[in-house]
């Protein structure tokens, strides 16, 4: 039974829904044993909307406990999300919809990037934001990804 319940966990974290790119990082306190602190730049692309490309900084916990996934990262982080080409939306999205999810610690806790649609202004807004099952974390970032009013933004 336990080892059941050890698969199913190890399982239910191994899946992520998009994985990001690592685009590059740089180091801010040197390890001794194991990999070293360091700061993470990584790019997706919006699974919904073609043409946009979001980039996120953050914290990578390193030493022993980074090296086997056992760390919690800090919850800071930032986002920049930018146009890199034409965008369509082929099909209908959600007006607030989770893109990205990634656990950041060995259980509880997950860095999440949400986006929005604000019709009024004809644009695609981004929020990340940490959260863990007994309390969220009030570290966040927005930005956002004005789109031609020529391109329409179907929303379900």
């Amino acid at each position: 039974m336990r080892h059941l319940a050890l698969s199913l966990t190890l399982l239910l974290f191994a899946t992520t829904a998009t994985h990001a790119e690592e685009i590059g990082s740089v180091d801010t306190v040197f390890k001794f044993i194991g990999p070293d602190h360091k700061i993470v730049v990584e790019a997706f692309d919006d699974p919904g909307v073609a043409g946009v490309t979001c980039f996120l900084s953050r914290a990578r916990t390193g030493g022993l406990k980074g090296a086997f996934g056992l760390a919690e990262d800090k919850s800071e982080a930032s986002i920049a999300c930018r146009q890199v080409g034409p965008i369509s939306i082929p099909k209908p999205i959600q007006p607030q919809e989770e893109i990205f999810s990634e656990r950041t610690s060995l259980v509880f806790k997950r860095l999440r990037i949400v986006r929005m649609v604000d019709p009024k202004r004809h644009t695609l807004v981004y929020l990340t934001y940490s959260d863990r099952v007994i309390e969220g974390s009030p570290q966040n970032s927005v930005t956002a990804v004005p789109v031609d009013r020529a391109t329409a933004i179907p929303v379900r």
